[in-house]
């Protein structure tokens, strides 16, 4: 059992930013003073460590894994076991196996808060959570798209259906904000509204889209005073008030 709260970052169809938005939130709420671990769920898409530019692996004591640390925070990803870029090729069973893995073999210690980046959809990882972890926490990752809420909506009913509280939706790149004034809605508008709406739960945030830093190593990580690292602060401390 993870000793700390667990929050679930799900979305219904991959491509809405739902790892970098993990990471940020993990780094937001380490900035609230938390100490936060990321387990990647996401076991055939896995990108947590490319994200937050890890290339090394976890170190092993009396046959637990000592999860690796990137930016004061814990992590541990499928990325970290497999050779190179080498795909994943897996039935469902070897899924429940590896959280069960990421969950009690590793060496955590008692922590403030557990992301789980989870998989895109309703499939056999998001089950074997909701089962495995029925103390975890979600929030629903869409886009403005009111189609992409749509895919979106499912994995929020599949939360509920499992007695998992759904604490909030976020929606992800909201809008583009080239000069600190004129919104510019790239990819529609109203997904997150409409969502939440469905799903009976608040709009948690709505988040900009950053301009790429070509300097910066890690372009995913939201950069410190900019728009949409404060949307961050502000969602990292909404969050916290519900746990």
């Amino acid at each position: 059992m993870l000793k700390g709260n667990v929050l679930a970052v799900t979305s219904g169809k991959g491509g809405v930013g739902k790892s970098s938005m993990s990471v940020n939130l993990a780094l937001a709420l380490q900035e609230l003073g938390k100490s936060v671990a990321i387990i990647d769920l996401d076991i055939y898409g896995f990108s947590i460590p490319k994200i937050l530019d890890i290339d090394y692996k976890p170190k092993t004591f009396n046959g637990k894994i000592i999860p690796v640390e990137s930016h004061g925070i814990k992590v541990m990803s499928m990325g970290f076991l497999v050779k190179d870029n080498e795909p994943i090729v897996w039935r469902g069973p070897m899924l429940g196996k590896m959280i069960q893995h990421f969950t009690e073999d590793v060496l955590w210690g008692e922590l403030d808060y557990f992301i789980l980046d989870m998989p895109p959809g309703t499939g056999d990882v998001a089950l074997d959570m909701h089962l495995m972890i029925p103390e975890s926490k979600e929030i629903i990752v869409t886009t403005p798209h009111k189609a992409a809420a749509f895919v979106a909506e499912r994995a929020g009913v599949m939360a509920i259906k499992s007695k998992h509280e759904v604490i909030g939706v976020v929606e992800n790149m909201s809008y583009f904000l080239p000069d600190g004034v004129q919104k510019y809605f790239i990819f529609g508008s109203g997904g997150g509204e409409v969502l939440a709406d469905q799903l009976h739960v608040d709009l948690l945030a709505q988040l900009p889209i950053q301009e790429p830093a070509e300097s910066s190593e890690t372009p995913a990580i939201a950069i410190g005073g900019t728009p949409l690292h404060r949307e961050y602060m502000n969602l990292a401390k909404v969050i916290d008030s519900k746990f």
